[in-house]
């Protein structure tokens, strides 16, 4: 414990203190001193110097919270929240912290060791990655590398959605102040920090599906056509677990909740994203077409081979099966053999036209 931590306590004891059971106070005569278990009066400069030499946790705890861990109250919130700060005394919890405590946040795994004097220092990686050694993973200092490790995933692809679960592994941040902590999440997975707050302090402003939709407008006005169902099926492809890790607050309308499971994500989604506005728009024409009727002839096999394409494409598995793998329907070979068999010249399924010829 520095000089400088027993100074700041001291002048800040006129104002009064009270953080994670150290309470201070100066009355302009005498100070007082408490920590669980240790209550002294009636202290002297010197003797309140004393107390506070005699609970250095206390002291550099409070000093961490107090001169060093950001302000704002949503940070704060996060950072308290993520070592269990609600949870266990100060001596409990610094033990804890020596050996490292850690949380998940979407695909992230954070944790926060104890440093000199109180302070933290933390480590961001992809939870794949828990538990590697440093050396291991590629190391960044500044959070906004995180910039490009978030604009695409493990094949390279672009990431349109920040929160879906496709973050590539195998780097690391492993020695990040608090305020770089929070900066790095914030890059990584946007708003989703404020947004939490908001919702544990019942502020949480949601934009449910009508009122986002009504408030579009050139080419994406269409949206606002869309009924319950369609929009139940929007969200149950868009904004599931598998899909994005929000969890979906926002339902048709104030009325009307949505059947689709909003998932379990730790952080909450106020309203309709972007993407999933964009993505309306062309399931609103589709929307608009009339069913008709096609007749074509598949074997068993092949309809269940068609099911299964559709399942593997749907879910993100069509690039997992191999090669050699005959025996799965969504195998590119098969349904090369399926394309060879059923479709005609022009690309038509069992030469049947889209449109009546």
């Amino acid at each position: 414990m520095q000089a400088e931590q027993i100074e700041a306590l001291r002048e800040a004891a006129s104002d009064g203190i009270a953080l994670d059971g150290l309470e201070a106070e100066y009355d302009g005569d005498v100070y007082r001193f408490a920590v669980p278990d240790d209550e002294r009066t009636g202290l002297s400069e010197s003797a309140f110097v004393q107390a506070a030499e005699d609970a250095p946790a206390y002291v550099t705890n409070w000093y961490f919270w107090a001169q060093i861990a950001p302000t704002h109250s949503a940070r704060r919130a996060f950072l308290r929240w993520l070592e269990w700060s609600d949870a266990g005394d100060v001596l409990t919890r610094y033990d804890e912290l020596a050996a490292g405590v850690s949380r998940t946040w979407g695909e992230l795994e954070l944790t926060v060791t104890l440093g000199d004097d109180g302070r933290r220092a933390y480590d961001v990686r992809h939870e794949n990655d828990a538990g590697a050694p440093v050396t291991d993973l590629r190391t960044y200092e500044d959070p906004t590398d995180a910039r490009e490790l978030v604009k695409y995933d493990r094949k390279e692809r672009y990431r349109p959605l920040k929160t879906a679960p496709s973050l590539r592994d195998g780097w690391v941040f492993p020695d990040l102040t608090a305020p770089e902590l929070v900066e790095t999440v914030g890059i990584v997975y946007p708003a989703t920090i404020p947004n939490w707050h908001r919702e544990r302090e019942g502020e949480l402003d949601i934009s449910h599906w009508r009122e986002t939709a009504e408030r579009q407008t050139g080419i994406y006005d269409i949206v606002d056509e869309l009924d319950p169902e369609a929009v139940d099926r929007i969200a149950a492809t868009c904004c599931v677990d598998s899909q994005c890790l929000k969890r979906r607050e926002w339902e048709f309308d104030e009325d009307r909740e949505l059947d689709a499971d909003g998932g379990d994500g730790q952080f909450p989604c106020r309203e309709p994203c972007s993407l999933v506005v964009a993505a309306a728009r062309k399931w609103t024409t589709l929307e608009r077409e009339e069913s008709r009727t096609y007749e074509f002839d598949l074997t068993p096999s092949e309809k269940e081979q068609i099911e299964d394409v559709i399942d593997a494409v749907a879910d993100g598995r069509s690039d997992d099966i191999r090669e050699a793998d005959v025996y799965e329907g969504a195998n590119r070979y098969r349904t090369r053999y399926l394309r060879e068999k059923l479709f005609d010249e022009e690309g038509r399924l069992c030469g049947v036209p889209t449109e009546e010829e």
